[in-house]
């Protein structure tokens, strides 16, 4: 099959939304698929045109931002050309582009799959009040020209109000979730590079975050709970791997919880790690006690990170919200916390760091149900199906 995937942003950008893509990109051309991935020239210095993986990338230049989207006055065209191009297009939403190839597959006969990642939540002002009811009414736009729309679990679906005006069109596939195996010399180093220490001749424990720096990621959750975790637990570590300056609209966001993440820095609490490849990933995990996902709406669908720690046999504390408790409840590996309280996620997190072994699970069955090429084949018949 020729595929067309859709998207605003794909790498470098680092999001979910785009490690998703990129693994099931890969997954589809390992099983014989031509995949073609149309996106946005973000940074003037991408190329316009690329191979990554097995897949072609195709870049639109863009004119000028607004809020998180993009402007580009050449879209149309080359959607046009590659919808032509190709026998399924696959889209992934939210997008405000996406009603326009909807419309284009319908047009043309070509079958067009939504796949819902989240919902889109801005912060509150008049202006982004403006762009939340412009691309929700381009997104229903497409999923009334589009033949399927994909998400991850029932859970969300039944909660999504985008999801259950459609309820007749939703398909649940897993999301495909993958890491490199880590070496036992790449964990030791990371461990001694972090500073990964004992505390009273056990290993004090480290609690791991996996995220942009952005609002939805509940971080000032996590900030207000470590006073009673410091309490019990003195010298307790946390580790933030994931891009944490310049995120895109989130500089505000930073600059409001950067004065008690110094202090923090400077006993030795809190450790930013930036961004990190898929195999510092792989050795990021194994040196977790804990994960947490205090993520407050639902622009969060499910977390991939609590896979990618499961698999790695790290528990996991995550917000009670549609979609992001799944991996909890599926696995057993881990606690759920309600959203946006810092005592909640307080117990939660002394909970596991008490009874470990209370939490944890089968790793091996958690790396089989979200491998990508399980992922890739559940597309596969479904564009089948299609077809």
């Amino acid at each position: 099959m020729r595929i067309l995937i859709i998207l605003t942003y794909y790498r470098p950008h680092t999001s979910g939304l785009t490690i998703y893509v990129e693994r099931l990109s890969k997954a589809l051309v390992k099983r014989g698929h031509q995949v073609t991935i149309l996106t946005s020239k973000f940074l003037p210095e991408l190329p316009t045109d690329e191979y990554m993986e097995g897949a072609h990338i195709v870049r639109a230049p863009v004119l000028y931002k607004i809020s998180k989207g993009v402007i580009m006055p050449t879209f149309g065209v080359l959607a046009t050309k590659y919808v032509l191009k190709n026998d399924i297009i696959h889209l992934h939403l939210p997008q405000f582009d996406a009603a326009g190839i909807a419309i284009r597959g319908r047009i043309l006969r070509k079958p067009t799959v939504i796949t819902y990642h989240c919902d889109i939540t801005l912060p509150p002002s008049l202006f982004n009040r403006v762009v939340n009811s412009t691309v929700n009414g381009m997104n229903n736009l497409a999923a009334i020209f589009a033949q399927r729309i994909v998400t991850y679990t029932q859970d969300f679906a039944d909660h999504s109000h985008y999801l259950k005006r459609f309820n007749s069109k939703v398909a649940i596939i897993t999301p495909p979730v993958e890491l490199p195996q880590a070496l036992p010399d790449g964990i030791h180093n990371f461990s001694v590079d972090n500073n990964i220490g004992k505390d009273n001749g056990q290993r004090a424990p480290v609690i791991g975050m996996a995220a942009r720096f952005a609002a939805e990621k509940g971080i000032e959750v996590l900030l207000d709970s470590l006073p009673q975790i410091l309490n019990q637990f003195p010298n307790s570590l946390v580790l933030f791997a994931g891009q944490y300056q310049n995120v895109l609209d989130e500089d505000m966001y930073f600059q409001k919880h950067s004065k008690r993440i110094k202090e923090y820095q400077k006993q030795g609490v809190w450790k930013f790690l930036g961004i990190l490849n898929p195999l510092q990933m792989a050795s990021f995990y194994p040196n977790l006690d804990l994960l947490v996902v205090p993520s407050l709406n639902s622009t969060e669908s499910f977390g991939l990170v609590q896979i990618e720690a499961m698999m790695n046999g790290v528990p996991v504390v995550a917000s009670n919200l549609p979609g992001v408790r799944q991996p909890v409840k599926m696995t057993g590996m881990g606690e759920i916390a309600e959203v946006g309280d810092p005592l909640s996620l307080t117990q939660s997190i002394l909970k596991v760091l008490e009874n470990p072994s209370k939490y944890q699970g089968n790793p091996t069955a958690v790396s089989q149900r979200f491998s990508p090429d399980t992922t890739a084949e559940a597309y596969e018949n479904l564009f089948e199906q299609l077809l």
